[in-house]
């Protein structure tokens, strides 16, 4: 990749990572320098003057699904699912501000003390402003995932695609790290992604992108520079459209 500064197509984009990608290697919780690293890819967009969404998963702390599959009740599950989320959320934001960038935790939940209420016009002008916009807490509502909650938000805030990152670089046909001849698709469409549960994101997630015509972009988070380098079209990734 040249040194030149890449032409971004995007303007405003929704990040979405699982609450895994921040625990390292750890087998659980927080790793303060993976927060700070997957920070560092975000300051790497931001000042290329792209405006930011972030929806951080929880599932490094709780998952309410795990809950419910143990006896728990699910709404209950659910909300304590949400709660972990606002905890990375709150871990991005630091890290991001350490670094200069100005960052809002905007909540499903509210709670004042920690996080804004989430009120679509306030979130818009805080983009505008370029300061990076974590949407925490889901959808506020249990039985919706935070791919769902991602989706919803990328929609709301028009954002132009969501850069989903994983732990591969990209969408294959079957688990690339259980089998050597998985086959990476360079583009798939909404309806492969559902009909062959290829496991992008949850159907309901999947659903509201494909009736909103919103590109998903799937690439590794684990490749230093990724992120800045698939926004200007580079890389590995693979792109979900209609």
């Amino acid at each position: 990749m040249s040194d030149s500064a890449p032409q971004v197509t995007f303007k405003r984009v929704m990040l979405k990572i699982s609450g895994e990608a921040l625990m390292g290697d750890q087998g659980f919780g927080l790793h303060p320098p993976t927060v700070e690293r997957i920070a560092r890819e975000v300051q790497s967009v931001h000042s290329l003057g792209v405006e930011i969404c972030m929806v951080i998963g929880g599932g490094n702390i709780f998952r309410g699904l795990q809950g419910s599959a143990q006896g728990m009740e699910r709404t209950t599950a659910d909300y304590m699912g949400m709660l972990a989320t606002v905890m990375n959320a709150l871990a991005m934001q630091s890290s991001l501000e350490a670094l200069g960038i100005h960052t809002r935790v905007i909540s499903a939940i509210t709670m004042n003390e920690v996080a804004e209420p989430y009120i679509r016009r306030r979130a818009v002008r805080h983009l505008e402003k370029k300061r990076v916009c974590i949407f925490a807490a889901g959808t506020g509502n249990p039985y919706f995932t935070t791919d769902t909650a991602a989706t919803l938000r990328a929609n709301e805030m028009s954002c132009e695609a969501i850069f989903k990152g994983t732990k591969v670089d990209g969408v294959y046909d079957k688990d690339p790290n259980k089998f050597d001849d998985a086959k990476r698709y360079d583009t798939v469409s909404y309806d492969d992604v559902l009909q062959k549960r290829l496991g992008v994101m949850d159907a309901s997630a999947i659903a509201l992108a494909r009736d909103n015509n919103l590109p998903i972009i799937v690439f590794s988070l684990d490749e230093p520079g990724g992120f800045k380098g698939i926004l200007a079209g580079q890389g590995t990734y693979t792109r979900v459209q209609g």
